[in-house]
């Protein structure tokens, strides 16, 4: 299954530490399979507050994008935006194709109290 590492960053003033972890972070996700899928692209907020920057790199799945995270390349290069930019980053497994919810409704379900 696929999996993704999604970040949203605050504005930052720009600096040089950002423009050089930039220009070095393909090659570092390009190893394990990574690949943007939304980088410095507009996004539009239809609920709720995003301020900010989206940045989405897919990968072929959990173990490459938690190999990359972990990678002495990526380390290396994580100061040069931790120190200059706030935000938040997770990594998430995608669902297979075909996936169908409805146990995830039913756990839900399942949950609610009686009545």
């Amino acid at each position: 299954m696929p999996a993704y590492v999604i970040a949203h960053l605050q504005e930052a003033a720009p600096h040089p530490d950002i423009a050089a972890y930039m220009e070095r972070l393909p090659v570092t996700f390009e190893a394990y399979g990574g690949r943007y899928l939304v980088h410095a692209t507009p996004h539009e907020v239809q609920e709720g507050s995003w301020p900010g920057h989206v940045v989405m790199i897919g990968f072929p799945g959990i173990a490459e994008a938690r190999a990359w995270w972990g990678s002495p390349a990526y380390r290396e290069i994580a100061p040069l935006r931790s120190r200059h930019i706030e935000g938040d980053i997770i990594i998430v497994e995608g669902v297979p194709e075909g996936y169908d919810p409805s146990a995830a409704v039913k756990a839900v379900r399942e949950a609610l109290p009686p009545g």
